[in-house]
């Protein structure tokens, strides 16, 4: 059954804002701690061609190389005012089945359609990818992309049998949601470390799907950085923004058809009192 809310401009500007509160908190962890992060995707195509958000956009996303998330993700226990925010990923929330970690506003609520049953709490976020090294050949690059694949699937598979309009894949995201967590995640953890053992020049999130057949992204994107500026605030990007948006979005110049301008769907949206 479909609950979703659709957001008028008046709360997708909010949603916005308090994303936008949320970046800033992360700004100030890593330069407090000499942490290095990238805005990416979406959110530095909008810096680019917007100086801020996408119109239509209703997320935020952020990337670290892994060693850089592993400090940010520590350095939260201490840092984050827990009234106000909290830091979520596999390794401090039961039953978070993303191999990527969220800030989350404390107070609000942003449940997107088919995890209202998952069994954490869902304010609205901005998403926090960790970078993990690919293999550099092409034929491992795509047995990797393969690998990932699977892990992706299981762990979607709680949302996905719900979700899915076909109901053969909901069948078989039911059965796939049988595998017990923790062993999921053990074998993730695995994985991860395994490649991580050996730098390469290509990176990639994990439980995240890539762009096109390169099946990763190259490292010295997100180890060259520039200023840049979003909704009057700066935050660190791609210094070659060209490239890299050319790699993930094509002609991202040109704005996408009224009908491709898409919001996530929603299910129950709460913002706090003084918003």
């Amino acid at each position: 059954m479909n609950n979703s809310i659709t957001l008028t401009p008046q709360q997708l500007r909010c949603v916005q804002l308090t994303q936008l509160e949320l970046l800033c908190e992360v700004r100030r962890i890593c330069e407090k701690n000499n942490i290095k992060y990238n805005i990416i995707a979406g959110t530095l195509l909008g810096a680019v061609r917007h100086k801020g958000y996408i119109p239509w956009d209703d997320d935020a996303d952020i990337a670290m190389l892994r060693p850089e998330y592993e400090r940010f993700r520590q350095v939260c226990k201490t840092e984050l005012n827990l009234e106000k925010y909290y830091f979520q990923d596999h390794t401090v929330t039961f039953g978070y089945r993303w191999g990527y970690g969220k800030l989350r506003m404390a107070g609000t609520e942003f449940l997107r359609n088919g995890q209202e049953h998952m069994p954490y709490e869902q304010g609205i976020f901005i998403d926090i990818f960790p970078l993990d090294n690919v293999p550099d050949g092409k034929i491992s690059r795509r047995l990797h992309n393969f690998h990932c694949f699977l892990i992706r699937k299981v762990l979607w598979s709680e949302a996905g049998k719900v979700t899915d309009r076909n109901r053969f894949l909901r069948f078989i995201y039911g059965l796939l949601a049988i595998i017990q967590l923790k062993a999921v995640l053990r074998h993730y953890e695995s994985f991860m470390r395994k490649h991580n053992a050996v730098q390469s020049q290509w990176v990639r999130i994990l439980t995240f799907p890539t762009p096109n057949k390169a099946h990763g992204y190259l490292r010295r994107w997100y180890e060259n950085r520039a200023d840049y500026e979003f909704e009057s605030e700066w935050f660190k990007g791609i210094a070659d923004h060209d490239e890299y948006l050319t790699f993930k979005f094509g002609n991202w110049r040109e704005l996408p058809s009224i009908e491709k301008r898409k919001t996530h769907p929603v299910s129950r949206l709460k913002f706090l009192e003084s918003r």
